[in-house]
């Protein structure tokens, strides 16, 4: 019996550290343990992902949560799982479409009239690395979707946020924003061949850029935004790279994606602290990787590439800023 136990214990102590090895790259659970009864919460693309894991972990905090999805069937699925889940039954399923001006204006319009407040807008959907899609008002479809459509949305809703005061704008951004590049002269790709990647880089560097410009508009009005990179996770966002259908990867590589790729609760972690972390309170303007705020790509920091770029999205998404102030801005027929 003794012969084994040597070899039993070293088993044990070898998977232990591969498992806290695991939490430590992969950032663990939030540290906060803040609770939002009474707040209400959107959540954009929570019907799988990291998406449903940040309202799931929401509900569990009393939160009344909006999934707002494209995909219906989908959105009605994830809400009753949470429902189920967290016996929170002030958790519903509302259409949203960022790749259409229309769907976000009809959202918009729902939310204003219906909800008395909006405390927590985390603007977490995106797609990444698809071919080279249009958008129904033809924006390349990264751009469109990841920073465009939340930019308008952000917009559209901004009345609510600031009566809501204080409240919270979570913007989900990427580590892959550093490779990014805003080119003026052709945000759309009509121009350049598409390249998958460098779209995607450029639609995340606009949502750090986005969020600098608005934290610095809403100064004072108790509302503030902050972007974030939850970490690589296992999620259908890859599902364009390919990667997980390759059998070397699903093999070979299988467990080291597994030590280094977050599951999607890990992963939603991190917007989840952004939305709830009572010492987050009146931080605005920065970027997180996972729980630490972190500096992020140069380009990103430029007031001037934020401001063209505001003024430029406002242009495409036909936001009337011509007298804006936060909230104020009003969507005219393209």
């Amino acid at each position: 019996m003794n012969r084994f136990l040597l070899p039993a214990s070293a088993l044990g102590a070898a998977v232990g550290g591969v498992v806290l090895f695991k939490d430590y790259v992969t950032g663990g659970l939030c540290p906060s343990k803040a609770t939002i009864p009474g707040k209400t919460v959107i959540v954009t693309g929570a019907n799988t992902g990291i998406g449903k894991q940040t309202a799931l972990e929401l509900a569990r905090r009393g939160g009344k949560i909006i999934l707002a999805c494209r995909d219906m069937d989908k959105c009605e699925a994830a809400a009753r799982d949470i429902r189920g889940e967290t016996l929170n039954h002030r958790v519903s399923a509302w259409h949203l479409d960022l790749a259409s001006l229309r769907s976000i204006q009809e959202f918009a319009v729902k939310v204003t009239e219906k909800e008395e407040r909006v405390d927590i807008l985390i603007n977490n959907a995106a797609v990444m690395r698809c071919p080279h899609w249009t958008t129904e008002d033809g924006f390349e479809m990264q751009f469109g979707v990841n920073y465009l459509g939340h930019f308008l949305l952000t917009n559209l809703l901004m009345d609510k946020l600031k009566a809501s005061a204080p409240s919270r704008v979570i913007n989900l951004s990427s580590l892959a924003h550093i490779a990014g590049h805003i080119d003026f002269d052709d945000l759309n790709w009509q121009k350049r061949k598409y390249n998958t990647k460098e779209a995607y880089c450029q639609s995340k560097l606009a949502v750090v850029l986005f969020t600098k410009e608005l934290s610095r508009q809403l100064q004072g009005t108790g509302v503030t935004a902050n972007a974030l990179h939850p970490g690589v996770a296992r999620t259908e966002l890859g599902r364009h790279t390919g990667m997980h259908k390759s059998a070397f990867s699903s093999s070979l590589l299988g467990p080291f994606f597994w030590l280094l790729f977050k599951s999607p609760q890990l992963a939603a972690q991190p917007s989840t602290y952004l939305a709830v972390a009572e010492e987050l309170e009146g931080v605005s303007g920065k970027y997180f990787d996972g729980f630490k705020e972190k500096v992020p790509a140069p380009e990103a920091e430029d007031e001037e590439v934020a401001r063209r770029l505001w003024a430029e999205s406002a242009r495409l998404v036909g936001l009337d800023v011509s007298h804006w102030s936060p909230g104020r801005g009003h969507v005219q027929s393209r």
